[in-house]
């Protein structure tokens, strides 16, 4: 696949077969998004990866709730939109992905979210080289300290980017995008 067609094949994956993947596989994608770029190349990221369905299970509701008590405690919370999707008890925020990989990294670091962000890139890449789907899932980056305690995510540690991983069942087709908007070139 070239980079054209990867870029075009990468999408965000709501359907997952009920199929795990090798620890090995997600090790192997891990490698190749720590290649990502980094300012001033601290390469601040973690990963967790979770293959326990239990555990994906309690992360999405208690992200589902904690969103919910979030909306409910500011009702101009731009995540109201999302209201009726959470409270939905069959919506599972990670769409019954067999693993999830959260990429974290200590909080002070000035450019973590965009460090984080190019990892991202660079493992939903990787994955779709493999056959495999990914969706990042904002949802996940709310679970309490218990939840952040069990799964190995310090106080310190901020969530940037939680990621759905597995075979997909389908891969959806490109989205309708706006044209790009060019301000300006200088000659």
């Amino acid at each position: 696949m070239n980079l054209s067609e990867l870029i075009r094949n990468r999408r965000s994956v709501r359907n997952y077969q009920d199929k795990p993947v090798p620890v090995d596989l997600i090790v192997d994608i891990i490698h190749d998004s720590i290649l990502a770029p980094s300012a001033g190349n601290e390469q601040p990221w973690k990963f967790i990866v979770v293959r326990n369905r239990e555990m994906i299970d309690r992360i999405s509701a208690e992200c589902k709730k904690n969103f919910l008590e979030r909306i409910a405690a500011n009702p101009d919370d731009p995540a109201k939109k999302y209201e009726k999707m959470l409270q939905n008890e069959a919506f599972h925020i990670f769409y019954h992905a067999p693993a999830v990989v959260f990429i974290t990294g200590d909080a002070q670091v000035k450019n973590l979210v965009a460090d984080c962000a190019l990892a991202a890139c660079y493992f939903m890449f990787s994955a779709t080289s493999l056959g495999l789907g990914t969706c990042w899932v904002n949802f996940g980056r709310e679970p309490g300290p218990e939840l952040r305690n069990e799964l190995g995510i310090s106080e310190n540690l901020k969530i940037v980017a939680p990621l759905a991983l597995g075979y997909p069942k389908k891969i959806p087709g490109i989205p309708s995008r706006k044209e790009a908007q060019i301000l300006k070139v200088i000659k």
